[in-house]
């Protein structure tokens, strides 16, 4: 059993290493290089395994590998830092202009994808030979539907879109992972009870309520007592401490208090964003901190990305189970399309509606490491396996295939049109961007 440290300087230095190559040789953009590389990898260690099993080569590596609760580091540690750096750059006026889609795709369009991918997976399984209850099928819906902040904030740096598309995607991104959470987590209690339809509908809108609204409650809440207290001073270093002490402590109270963490950073980050560099922050301390979040977000992104590659050396999938995965990745996209095409449907009205956005729009619901977190979260079931397995190919077909073609798919469907609107709105920028 090797120290914290150890594997934090493993983590780091296998980091630096395949940045440096596909920075070199490979030129992928970072985060998906580093996923790529680290599949690669991990293949690779298989490989040389099967050609000298008496080497023990892929049990030297996998026992480090064991030692990270891939679950734990991604939803409590690195998810928070993650979702505040995002919010702490993005325009609050921008979203502001654009708050009914951003909602209707957060909410509307990730109950419209879980239920569709559902039932496709449901009936994929029967025609496959591999069939789940329906119950579970539900629970994948709800843990693949939600797009991912980091790999959806990740893939925009090197994507250039009209700012109104790129605002309505962040924010669509941010929050619409706490959504599926509470989703998720009801799903999962039904799955494995014999409560009613009643209870499920119950426990789901109870979670709605005090998950979502307490967690954005509770993030605007502390978020104000921040920027209270950095107005109060001019003082970089405390200043700094304050936002880290921020997103710290708002997920750990969001956890106590039974909230949506997630959701509380992201208001609180928003908040601050917003308010601190006009009101609170001398130019001097705005530098600093927007250099310390942009770090650590590249830092963090950089071993996240890194880890979901490596994690194929850990996980346990049945090759039955291989073509229900397959059937997984066209399940979902067609999911996507429906759930960013019924707004279309439902307000031909509205003049802020484009359909050459949707292919966009579906081509951009990139999944990530929220979904492989709370698929290695389930509980041990006989489905398990077939959840862990279709959920890893849908993460890495998001991330690899439609994260690097995105920019392609921009150039050819786009044009001069803005995101949902046939005029792109004003040319907002992120205030704690560095110039």
């Amino acid at each position: 059993m090797i120290s914290l440290f150890d594997l934090a300087a493993l983590l780091l230095t296998l980091s630096a290493l395949f940045g440096w190559l596909n920075h070199r040789l490979v030129r992928l953009p970072h985060t998906i290089g580093l996923l790529v590389m680290g599949l690669a990898a991990s293949l690779l260690l298989v490989l040389l395994d099967l050609i000298f099993p008496g080497q023990h080569l892929y049990d030297q590596v996998k026992q480090p590998l064991l030692q990270i609760d891939f679950t734990q580091v991604m939803m409590n540690g690195m998810l928070a830092f993650l979702l505040f750096a995002g919010a702490i750059h993005l325009d609050v006026g921008a979203l502001r202009d654009r708050a009914w889609p951003v909602a209707f795709l957060a909410l509307v369009g990730t109950i419209i994808s879980t239920a569709i991918v559902a039932v496709a997976f449901f009936g994929a399984s029967r025609l496959l030979g591999h069939p789940l209850p329906l119950a579970w099928a539900l629970v994948f819906g709800a843990l693949i539907s939600p797009t991912d902040p980091v790999a959806v904030l990740a893939t925009l740096k090197n994507v250039k879109v009209p700012q109104a598309l790129e605002v309505e995607m962040q924010g669509e991104a941010l929050f619409n992972d706490g959504v599926g959470v509470v989703l998720f987590t009801a799903l999962v209690a039904f799955a494995t009870t014999s409560g009613g339809d009643a209870n499920a509908i119950e426990s789901l809108l109870e979670g709605l309520r005090r998950e979502a609204l307490g967690g954005l409650a509770l993030g605007a809440l502390t978020g104000y007592g921040a920027y209270r207290a950095m107005r109060a001073i001019d003082d970089f270093p405390v200043e700094v401490l304050i936002t880290l002490a921020l997103v710290t402590g708002t997920y750990a109270l969001a956890q106590k208090l039974g909230t949506s963490g997630p959701l509380a950073v992201v208001a609180a980050g928003l908040l601050i964003g917003e308010r601190a560099p006009r009101y609170a922050m001398s130019e001097r301390t705005r530098n600093y901190v927007s250099a310390l979040w942009t770090l650590i977000d590249e830092v963090l992104n950089s071993v996240l990305f890194l880890l979901i590659g490596l994690e194929v050396l850990v996980l346990r999938f049945e090759p039955s189970a291989l073509g229900l995965a397959l059937a997984a990745v066209p399940i979902v996209l067609v999911a996507r399309l429906i759930s960013v095409s019924t707004p279309l449907v439902l307000f031909r009205w509205s003049e802020k509606l484009s359909a050459r956005n949707v292919p966009f729009l579906t081509w951009a619901g990139l999944r990530g490491g929220i979904s492989v977190a709370l698929a290695l979260a389930l509980p041990d079931s006989p489905s398990k396996s077939a959840l862990l397995a279709a959920t890893y190919a849908v993460v890495l077909f998001t991330i690899i295939v439609q994260g690097s073609t995105l920019g392609i798919v921009a150039r050819r469907t786009l044009g001069q049109v803005g995101s949902w609107q046939s005029e792109k709105g004003p040319d907002r920028r992120p205030k704690m961007m560095l110039s």
